[in-house]
Protein backbone atom coordinates (compact mmCIF):
# COMPACT_ATOMS: atom_id res chain seq x y z
CA UNK A 1 0.00 0.00 0.00
CA UNK A 2 1.25 3.40 -0.64
CA UNK A 3 0.90 5.93 2.11
CA UNK A 4 0.26 9.82 1.47
CA UNK A 5 2.12 12.16 3.79
CA UNK A 6 -0.03 15.65 4.08
CA UNK A 7 1.16 18.08 6.44
CA UNK A 8 -0.92 20.24 8.49
CA UNK A 9 0.71 23.68 9.06
CA UNK A 10 3.70 25.61 7.56
CA UNK A 11 5.12 28.01 10.45
CA UNK A 12 9.19 28.12 11.11
CA UNK A 13 8.77 24.03 12.38
CA UNK A 14 6.39 22.91 10.07
CA UNK A 15 8.46 24.15 7.20
CA UNK A 16 11.65 22.56 8.75
CA UNK A 17 10.08 19.30 9.14
CA UNK A 18 8.69 20.07 5.44
CA UNK A 19 12.31 19.84 3.91
CA UNK A 20 13.08 16.35 6.00
CA UNK A 21 9.58 14.41 5.20
CA UNK A 22 10.32 15.64 1.27
CA UNK A 23 13.46 14.27 0.55
CA UNK A 24 12.72 11.26 3.23
CA UNK A 25 9.41 10.01 0.66
CA UNK A 26 11.14 9.88 -2.25
CA UNK A 27 13.70 7.19 -0.57
CA UNK A 28 11.29 4.65 0.14
CA UNK A 29 8.77 2.45 -2.11
CA UNK A 30 5.73 2.95 0.21
CA UNK A 31 5.40 6.25 -0.09
CA UNK A 32 3.50 8.53 -2.78
CA UNK A 33 6.30 11.09 -3.58
CA UNK A 34 3.84 14.27 -3.12
CA UNK A 35 3.80 15.84 -0.02
CA UNK A 36 0.95 18.44 0.33
CA UNK A 37 1.45 21.03 2.88
CA UNK A 38 -1.71 23.12 4.09
CA UNK A 39 -0.90 26.96 4.05
CA UNK A 40 -2.64 29.73 5.94
CA UNK A 41 -2.70 31.77 3.27
CA UNK A 42 -0.93 35.50 3.75
CA UNK A 43 0.63 37.82 1.16
CA UNK A 44 3.65 38.83 1.46
CA UNK A 45 5.65 41.72 -0.69
CA UNK A 46 1.88 41.49 -2.76
CA UNK A 47 2.34 37.75 -3.39
CA UNK A 48 0.35 34.67 -2.20
CA UNK A 49 2.51 32.65 0.23
CA UNK A 50 2.17 29.55 -1.12
CA UNK A 51 2.78 30.87 -4.68
CA UNK A 52 6.25 31.72 -3.67
CA UNK A 53 6.56 28.37 -1.81
CA UNK A 54 5.28 26.71 -4.75
CA UNK A 55 7.77 28.32 -7.51
CA UNK A 56 10.80 29.53 -4.66
CA UNK A 57 10.73 26.57 -3.01
CA UNK A 58 11.09 28.53 0.09
CA UNK A 59 9.02 29.88 2.87
CA UNK A 60 10.07 33.46 2.93
CA UNK A 61 8.33 34.17 5.74
CA UNK A 62 8.78 31.70 8.33
CA UNK A 63 11.63 29.67 7.36
CA UNK A 64 14.00 32.17 5.10
CA UNK A 65 17.03 30.92 3.66
CA UNK A 66 16.34 27.15 3.14
CA UNK A 67 15.38 25.37 0.32
CA UNK A 68 12.71 22.96 0.37
CA UNK A 69 12.14 19.84 -1.91
CA UNK A 70 10.19 20.48 -5.15
CA UNK A 71 7.67 17.79 -3.63
CA UNK A 72 6.33 19.76 -1.39
CA UNK A 73 3.00 21.77 -2.98
CA UNK A 74 1.78 24.06 -1.02
CA UNK A 75 -2.38 24.02 -0.67
CA UNK A 76 -4.30 27.17 0.95
CA UNK A 77 -7.28 24.76 1.57
CA UNK A 78 -7.32 22.12 4.49
CA UNK A 79 -9.41 19.76 2.98
CA UNK A 80 -7.72 19.54 -0.34
CA UNK A 81 -4.68 19.08 1.58
CA UNK A 82 -5.52 16.37 3.19
CA UNK A 83 -8.61 14.70 1.03
CA UNK A 84 -6.50 11.73 0.05
CA UNK A 85 -3.70 11.61 3.14
CA UNK A 86 -3.17 8.09 4.78
CA UNK A 87 -0.74 10.36 7.52
CA UNK A 88 -1.61 13.51 8.48
CA UNK A 89 1.18 15.05 10.36
CA UNK A 90 0.13 18.23 12.55
CA UNK A 91 2.29 20.98 12.99
CA UNK A 92 0.45 24.58 13.84
CA UNK A 93 -0.53 26.36 17.35
CA UNK A 94 -2.35 24.49 19.67
CA UNK A 95 -5.12 27.08 19.93
CA UNK A 96 -6.10 26.19 16.16
CA UNK A 97 -6.58 21.85 16.44
CA UNK A 98 -9.62 21.85 17.35
CA UNK A 99 -11.32 24.00 14.34
CA UNK A 100 -9.00 21.93 11.88
CA UNK A 101 -10.40 18.58 13.51
CA UNK A 102 -13.96 19.82 13.22
CA UNK A 103 -13.40 20.39 9.36
CA UNK A 104 -11.38 17.69 8.71
CA UNK A 105 -14.11 15.01 10.51
CA UNK A 106 -15.24 12.36 8.28
CA UNK A 107 -13.27 13.81 5.24
CA UNK A 108 -10.59 11.80 5.53
CA UNK A 109 -9.71 8.29 4.82
CA UNK A 110 -10.37 5.71 7.01
CA UNK A 111 -7.43 3.91 7.39
CA UNK A 112 -5.32 7.73 7.95
CA UNK A 113 -3.27 7.84 10.82
CA UNK A 114 -1.70 11.04 12.46
CA UNK A 115 1.32 12.58 14.45
CA UNK A 116 1.46 15.33 16.14
CA UNK A 117 4.14 17.96 16.42
CA UNK A 118 2.42 20.35 18.87
CA UNK A 119 3.68 21.38 21.92
CA UNK A 120 1.24 22.36 24.16
CA UNK A 121 -2.49 20.71 26.61
CA UNK A 122 -5.80 21.94 26.15
CA UNK A 123 -7.42 22.90 29.15
CA UNK A 124 -11.07 23.32 29.27
CA UNK A 125 -13.63 23.85 32.23
CA UNK A 126 -13.48 19.85 33.18
CA UNK A 127 -9.56 20.06 33.46
CA UNK A 128 -7.28 19.12 30.49
CA UNK A 129 -6.48 17.15 27.61
CA UNK A 130 -3.50 16.01 25.47
CA UNK A 131 -3.19 17.25 21.80
CA UNK A 132 -3.46 13.29 20.51
CA UNK A 133 -6.47 12.51 22.50
CA UNK A 134 -8.35 15.71 20.45
CA UNK A 135 -6.81 14.80 17.15
CA UNK A 136 -7.62 10.43 18.21
CA UNK A 137 -11.09 11.33 19.22
CA UNK A 138 -12.51 13.92 17.12
CA UNK A 139 -11.26 12.15 13.92
CA UNK A 140 -11.28 8.65 15.21
CA UNK A 141 -7.39 8.06 13.70
CA UNK A 142 -4.53 6.66 16.04
CA UNK A 143 -2.15 9.22 16.72
CA UNK A 144 1.73 9.19 17.89
CA UNK A 145 3.19 12.32 18.96
CA UNK A 146 7.02 14.07 17.88
CA UNK A 147 8.92 16.14 20.49
CA UNK A 148 12.38 16.35 21.13
CA UNK A 149 15.09 19.15 21.28
CA UNK A 150 14.40 20.64 18.06
CA UNK A 151 14.88 23.57 17.57
CA UNK A 152 13.28 24.44 13.89
CA UNK A 153 16.09 26.78 12.41
CA UNK A 154 19.55 24.04 13.67
CA UNK A 155 17.25 21.34 12.34
CA UNK A 156 16.37 22.84 8.68
CA UNK A 157 20.37 24.22 8.87
CA UNK A 158 20.83 20.04 9.16
CA UNK A 159 23.07 20.24 12.55
CA UNK A 160 22.74 17.15 14.04
CA UNK A 161 19.61 16.63 17.19
CA UNK A 162 17.48 14.02 18.34
CA UNK A 163 14.30 13.90 18.59
CA UNK A 164 11.46 11.32 20.20
CA UNK A 165 7.91 9.30 18.89
CA UNK A 166 5.89 8.14 21.10
CA UNK A 167 3.80 5.77 19.76
CA UNK A 168 0.63 3.14 20.76
CA UNK A 169 0.96 0.98 18.02
CA UNK A 170 4.29 0.40 17.18
CA UNK A 171 4.07 -0.24 13.52
CA UNK A 172 2.53 3.18 13.35
CA UNK A 173 5.69 4.33 15.39
CA UNK A 174 7.85 2.76 12.65
CA UNK A 175 5.65 4.12 9.37
CA UNK A 176 6.57 7.72 11.17
CA UNK A 177 10.47 7.14 12.14
CA UNK A 178 10.56 6.44 8.00
CA UNK A 179 9.36 9.98 6.96
CA UNK A 180 11.59 11.95 9.87
CA UNK A 181 14.89 9.81 10.33
CA UNK A 182 17.72 10.92 8.93
CA UNK A 183 21.56 11.04 9.78
CA UNK A 184 21.42 14.61 11.12
CA UNK A 185 17.89 14.12 13.03
CA UNK A 186 17.99 10.71 14.80
CA UNK A 187 14.53 9.46 15.85
CA UNK A 188 14.08 7.20 18.39
CA UNK A 189 10.92 6.00 19.25
CA UNK A 190 9.23 4.69 22.33
CA UNK A 191 5.93 3.64 23.70
CA UNK A 192 4.05 6.17 25.99
CA UNK A 193 2.73 8.91 23.86
CA UNK A 194 1.55 10.86 26.94
CA UNK A 195 4.93 10.90 28.64
CA UNK A 196 6.44 12.35 25.17
CA UNK A 197 3.42 15.08 24.84
CA UNK A 198 3.62 16.31 28.13
CA UNK A 199 7.10 16.64 28.50
CA UNK A 200 7.14 19.15 25.32
CA UNK A 201 4.45 21.11 26.85
CA UNK A 202 5.82 21.34 30.34
CA UNK A 203 9.24 22.06 29.12
CA UNK A 204 8.25 25.47 27.87
CA UNK A 205 6.86 26.92 31.42
CA UNK A 206 10.30 26.00 32.80
CA UNK A 207 11.91 27.90 29.40
CA UNK A 208 9.99 31.64 30.67
CA UNK A 209 11.78 30.54 34.08
CA UNK A 210 15.25 30.08 31.98
CA UNK A 211 15.07 33.49 30.36
CA UNK A 212 14.44 35.20 33.56
CA UNK A 213 17.40 33.71 35.34
CA UNK A 214 18.95 35.21 32.49
CA UNK A 215 17.59 39.12 32.41
CA UNK A 216 18.18 38.83 36.17
CA UNK A 217 22.11 37.76 35.00
CA UNK A 218 21.76 35.62 38.09
CA UNK A 219 24.31 33.45 36.20
CA UNK A 220 24.71 28.95 35.26
CA UNK A 221 24.27 27.47 38.51
CA UNK A 222 21.14 29.59 38.83
CA UNK A 223 19.60 28.40 35.36
CA UNK A 224 20.80 24.36 36.42
CA UNK A 225 18.83 24.61 39.28
CA UNK A 226 15.71 26.12 37.31
CA UNK A 227 16.19 22.93 34.84
CA UNK A 228 16.84 20.50 37.37
CA UNK A 229 13.50 21.56 39.86
CA UNK A 230 11.89 21.84 36.18
CA UNK A 231 12.19 18.29 35.28
CA UNK A 232 11.72 16.87 39.12
CA UNK A 233 7.85 19.41 38.43
CA UNK A 234 7.25 17.96 34.98
CA UNK A 235 7.57 14.22 36.15
CA UNK A 236 5.63 14.80 39.57
CA UNK A 237 2.82 16.42 37.44
CA UNK A 238 2.60 13.36 34.71
CA UNK A 239 3.07 10.75 37.21
CA UNK A 240 0.41 12.33 39.51
CA UNK A 241 -2.43 12.87 36.45
CA UNK A 242 -1.01 9.73 34.14
CA UNK A 243 0.36 6.69 36.65
CA UNK A 244 1.39 4.64 33.31
CA UNK A 245 3.78 7.48 32.19
CA UNK A 246 7.52 5.96 32.22
CA UNK A 247 10.91 7.45 33.94
CA UNK A 248 12.66 6.09 30.85
CA UNK A 249 11.19 8.43 28.78
CA UNK A 250 12.36 11.91 31.00
CA UNK A 251 16.25 11.20 29.76
CA UNK A 252 14.67 10.82 25.93
CA UNK A 253 15.29 13.83 24.24
CA UNK A 254 11.66 14.66 24.87
CA UNK A 255 12.67 15.18 28.17
CA UNK A 256 15.75 16.22 29.95
CA UNK A 257 17.36 17.33 26.25
CA UNK A 258 14.42 19.60 24.78
CA UNK A 259 14.16 21.43 28.68
CA UNK A 260 17.97 22.06 28.20
CA UNK A 261 17.80 23.72 24.60
CA UNK A 262 14.76 25.65 25.49
CA UNK A 263 16.19 27.22 28.38
CA UNK A 264 19.12 28.19 26.53
CA UNK A 265 17.66 29.31 23.52
CA UNK A 266 14.26 29.40 21.89
CA UNK A 267 11.45 31.91 21.79
CA UNK A 268 10.25 31.23 25.67
CA UNK A 269 13.98 32.04 26.76
CA UNK A 270 14.42 35.17 24.52
CA UNK A 271 10.74 36.92 25.75
CA UNK A 272 11.24 36.23 29.20
CA UNK A 273 14.60 37.89 29.43
CA UNK A 274 13.37 40.65 27.62
CA UNK A 275 10.40 41.10 30.53
CA UNK A 276 12.79 41.27 32.61
CA UNK A 277 15.31 43.67 31.01
CA UNK A 278 12.99 46.15 29.34
CA UNK A 279 9.61 45.81 31.55
CA UNK A 280 7.18 45.17 28.96
CA UNK A 281 4.51 42.79 29.11
CA UNK A 282 4.56 39.47 27.88
CA UNK A 283 1.58 40.10 25.07
CA UNK A 284 3.70 43.21 24.02
CA UNK A 285 6.94 41.59 23.41
CA UNK A 286 5.55 38.77 21.59
CA UNK A 287 3.80 41.13 19.05
CA UNK A 288 7.29 42.80 19.06
CA UNK A 289 9.57 39.77 18.81
CA UNK A 290 7.81 36.57 17.16
CA UNK A 291 7.10 37.96 13.58
CA UNK A 292 3.87 36.30 14.09
CA UNK A 293 4.21 33.09 15.90
CA UNK A 294 3.20 32.16 19.47
CA UNK A 295 4.60 32.62 23.04
CA UNK A 296 3.67 28.95 24.40
CA UNK A 297 5.58 29.58 27.47
CA UNK A 298 3.13 31.80 29.33
CA UNK A 299 -0.49 30.49 27.82
CA UNK A 300 0.29 26.83 29.13
CA UNK A 301 1.63 28.21 32.52
CA UNK A 302 -1.50 30.30 33.17
CA UNK A 303 -3.49 26.26 31.61
CA UNK A 304 -1.15 24.95 34.74
CA UNK A 305 -1.92 26.97 36.50
CA UNK A 306 -5.87 26.51 36.25
CA UNK A 307 -5.46 23.02 36.68
CA UNK A 308 -3.18 22.99 39.85
CA UNK A 309 -5.33 25.83 41.38
CA UNK A 310 -8.63 23.86 41.01
CA UNK A 311 -7.01 20.63 42.51
CA UNK A 312 -5.31 22.66 45.11
CA UNK A 313 -2.03 21.23 44.12
CA UNK A 314 0.04 25.10 43.85
CA UNK A 315 1.99 24.52 46.79
CA UNK A 316 3.26 20.83 45.32
CA UNK A 317 4.51 22.48 42.01
CA UNK A 318 6.21 26.19 43.23
CA UNK A 319 8.19 26.69 40.42
CA UNK A 320 5.13 26.45 37.59
CA UNK A 321 2.87 28.26 39.96
CA UNK A 322 5.66 31.31 40.83
CA UNK A 323 6.33 31.12 36.67
CA UNK A 324 2.63 31.55 36.56
CA UNK A 325 2.44 34.74 39.07
CA UNK A 326 5.26 36.29 37.52
CA UNK A 327 3.57 36.04 33.90
CA UNK A 328 0.31 37.29 35.03
CA UNK A 329 0.18 38.62 38.26
CA UNK A 330 2.69 41.71 38.31
CA UNK A 331 4.94 39.06 40.97
CA UNK A 332 8.29 40.70 40.41
CA UNK A 333 11.25 38.31 38.33
CA UNK A 334 13.43 38.08 41.55
CA UNK A 335 10.68 35.93 43.25
CA UNK A 336 11.48 32.90 40.94
CA UNK A 337 14.62 32.31 43.37
CA UNK A 338 12.83 33.51 46.45
CA UNK A 339 9.57 31.04 46.27
CA UNK A 340 10.28 27.87 45.09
Amino acid sequence: MTERVALIGSGNWGSAVAKIIGRNVRKFDHFDNKVKMWVFEEKVNGQNLTEIINTKHENVKYLPGIQLPSNIVACPDLLETCRDATMLVFVVPHQFVTSICKQLKGRIPANCKAISLIKGIDVNADGFRLITDMIQESLGVPTCVLSGANIANEVAEEKFCETTIGYRNRADGELFRDIFHTPSFRVNIVPDVVGVELCGALKNIVAIGGGLVDGLKLGDNTKAAIIRIGLYEMRKFSKMFYADVKDETFFESCGVADLITTCAGGRNRKVAEAHVTTGKSFDQLEQEMLNGQKLQGTSTAQDMYNILSKKNLCHEFPLMTTIYKICYEGLPPIRIVEDI
